[in-house]
């Protein structure tokens, strides 16, 4: 078992402050999924897929390359039979390995995660869930214990706050407490792409109502309830501001279904192609990254956060960091 450590992180310091390279490989491993989500803009982008072979040849550079950690996500990994040869041949590579799912099928292919590190769920919401999701909480909970018992690592439960879950947010910390598991928070981010009609209704409007159950999950933090998210990061995120340098482009290389490589979740044109080889587009790329990141109005996922944080060596995040 791969885990975070002392030793882990200095190469991860070593990988991004002086070799100036990415520590982590997001992998958007699929372009399939299970649910159709509203607010999602990835399901609706069908299209070509890696095969199982190129994956491994993707793994392999990155690792050359020096990258440390294997992210699958977007759009349901999980619908990939040949998920677990992936998340094998990164674990035999030495990589770190973590996987977002939205759960539905973990119940059935838990027992197929031997090979994975860190999992996390997308959660978000109780008795909301289902006007959220379009599925009942009930069809994906079995799923979550079943995996739980089969991680040694702490399953983390991902929460995206919007106008819709306000009132579950406290459901949600109990729950957590009660599986003996992490969760974290972020805010909905309204891709420009989606139609006001959706942001309208799921959206977040009641500002006063968001701040007050935001200031409660800083509350439940100080308590001791499983949150990953730093208060710095969620005092950002009450008041939706985003008052940090991004190093997003610095430190993960995000690479689409097809082996596109982007810039980020937001800015999502292709800077390459991992055809033309990991190596090259990032060294050819290096200035268009940092003039898209300084001119970047900044988003508030909690993952690019946390870790820019981390970065730029915010001593709260550093003391107290988990699995972003």
């Amino acid at each position: 078992m791969t885990t975070f450590s002392p030793v882990i992180a200095a190469k991860a310091l070593w990988q991004m402050r002086i070799r100036k390279r990415p520590f982590v490989l997001s992998h958007a491993i699929n372009t399939r999924c299970n649910m159709k989500c509203r607010f999602c803009e990835y399901w609706k982008e069908s299209g070509p897929e890696m095969e199982l072979e190129d994956i491994f040849n993707l793994l392999d550079e990155a690792r050359a390359f020096g990258i440390l950690a294997y992210n699958a996500w977007t759009v349901e990994p999980l619908l990939r039979e040949d998920l677990p040869e992936i998340l094998a041949h990164a674990r035999g590579l030495g990589m770190i390995t973590s996987l977002i799912t939205n759960g539905l099928l973990l119940e059935k292919r838990a027992v197929e995660l031997e090979n994975l590190d860190y999992l996390s769920v997308s959660v978000d919401g109780t008795s909301s869930y289902r006007e959220i999701r379009g599925v009942e909480f009930d069809r994906i909970l079995p799923g979550i214990i079943k995996a739980k018992e089969n991680m040694i690592n702490p399953l983390l439960l991902n929460c995206v706050i919007s106008g819709k879950n306000l009132d579950d947010i406290e459901e949600l910390l109990q729950l957590a407490m009660d599986l003996n598991v992490k969760i974290s928070f972020e805010p909905m981010y309204e891709f420009g792409n989606i139609g006001n009609d959706t942001w309208d209704d799921l959206g977040i409007r009641d500002m006063e109502k968001y701040r007050r159950v935001v200031d409660g999950i800083i509350e439940k933090k100080k308590q001791g309830y499983p949150i990953i998210n730093s208060i710095t990061y969620l005092e950002m995120a009450r008041d939706l501001k985003t008052t940090y340098s991004c190093h997003a482009s610095d430190i993960i290389l995000d690479v689409a279904a097809d082996g596109s490589i982007e810039n980020c979740r937001v800015h999502r044109e292709p800077i390459g192609h991992i055809r033309e080889g990991i190596a090259n587009v990032w060294e050819a790329t290096r200035e268009k990254r940092k003039k898209t990141s300084n001119e970047c109005q900044k988003c508030l996922f909690f993952g690019y956060v946390e870790n820019s944080l981390m970065y730029d060596f915010n001593l709260e995040v550093m003391r107290h960091y988990e699995w972003m």
